[in-house]
């Protein structure tokens, strides 16, 4: 899909960004076509240089952008700023409360000249008592309970991803989108506010929701009571992992046929899922059993006959390797600031059959301002001048 047959396509962005959150959200809109320029220091987004479990995220959210290095300690570099917004649909911005007003980058300052801008606020908390709190994904997992349903009894544990920045950032793009809709309508933009801590209240709800419906806590998900009679993980004959969910009457019967578990389809005890539940200390065990007889390869193409949920376990990096996403295009060839290059997953959608592209590589500090610029209808002079006064770094 070309940039310009994408659905934002001539949508103008512009980001003061940084880690995940925010840049999160700038990805998608830039990967459905949307023109993105990231606003970063001088010395360039502080993110770029992180090491440990933060050295993905710059190479993760940032493809399909331009970038534009401002000195927003400069009368000058705010005034840049300023006129970037005045000419843009969307901003969106994700640092700490207050931090933008301090800058003159509020929604109520900028609204006043540019009433059709939608301003697009990530922070930890909506309104209320902890709204001027500064928060990370970790600390609204432990807050909202997420940690404590992924976690051992008495040992919370985060989940594996940055999982609430990034649906945190999916939230803000629905609202903007929502934002963008209603302009087409009345011509008004709005100022639209997510959050990591009330995302993580919606993320745990359907826990809150059980104990409601079935009157008791919900104990964390590592030592859950099965819904199901079968929803385990299986070693197979070469000590691989495999597993398994049969979540259905109809499944169970495809499933028995398959491994031909006769004995099992003529207990009455054993014809309905919630009873099945009640013989899981029968069923369990001679499953793995029978799978222990089989590779991996074998199981999987068994339990595909079928049509079982199943799934290998996997590493993150063992999904490069993956024949689906390999041979669907759901993977980007990006190259990251060591100048390799890495498989990273594209946005996970299709149109019309069609995945989303890049069309942009992530970019280095100031790569792509001055076409960005340029499509703003800011001046070749007036961009050389702030380049020469040092204000700001575009290639």
């Amino acid at each position: 899909m070309s940039q310009h047959n994408k659905p934002l396509a001539g949508i103008k962005v512009v980001e003061f960004t940084h880690m995940v959150m925010g840049p999160t959200a700038g990805v998608i809109l830039g990967d459905l076509g949307a023109d993105v320029i990231k606003i970063e220091p001088l010395q360039g987004d502080n993110t770029r240089n992180l090491k440990g479990s933060g050295g993905g995220y710059f190479a993760m959210y940032n493809r399909n952008k331009s970038s534009l290095c401002i000195d927003l300690k400069a009368e000058d570099g705010i005034a840049t700023a300023k006129d970037i917004i005045a000419r843009s649909d969307i901003m969106i911005e994700n640092f700490r409360p207050g931090a933008m007003d301090k800058l003159g980058l509020d929604y109520d300052t900028l609204s006043q000249s540019h009433p059709g801008l939608i301003y697009c606020s990530l922070k930890g908390f909506l309104s209320g008592p902890y709204e001027h709190r500064t928060a990370l994904d970790e600390v609204t997992q432990m807050m909202g309970g997420l940690a404590y349903m992924t976690g051992l009894p008495d040992k919370p544990m985060r989940a594996g991803s940055s999982v609430i920045d990034i649906t945190g950032g999916m939230f803000g793009v629905i609202g903007i989108l929502a934002a963008l809709q209603e302009r087409h309508n009345s011509g008004q933009g709005k100022q639209v506010t997510g959050s990591l801590f009330e995302t993580t209240a919606f993320m745990v709800g359907q826990h809150i929701a059980q104990q409601g419906v079935l009157g008791e806590e919900p104990p964390p998900m590592s030592v859950r009571r099965s819904a199901w009679s079968v929803y385990d993980i299986f070693t197979s004959k070469d000590g691989e992992q495999v597993f398994v969910g049969v979540v259905s009457d109809s499944l169970w019967q495809r499933f028995c046929a398959e491994f031909e578990l006769s004995e099992f389809v003529a207990n009455p005890q054993m014809e309905r899922n919630n009873d099945r539940v009640k013989q899981r200390e029968i069923i369990i065990p001679h499953i793995q059993s029978l799978f222990s007889e089989l590779d991996k390869d074998q199981l999987m193409a068994r339990l595909d006959n079928a049509g079982v949920p199943f799934a290998p376990i996997n590493k993150p990096i063992d999904l490069i390797d993956d024949p689906h996403m390999l041979q669907g295009g759901g993977l980007l060839d990006v190259t990251v600031n060591n100048g390799e290059s890495i498989k990273l997953p594209g946005l996970p959608l299709e149109f019309n059959g069609e995945k989303t592209s890049l069309h942009k590589d992530l970019p280095a500090p100031g790569q792509g301002a001055r076409e960005h610029l340029a499509t703003l209808g800011i001046s070749p002079q007036r961009i050389e001048e702030l380049i020469s006064a040092g204000v700001i770094i575009a290639h």
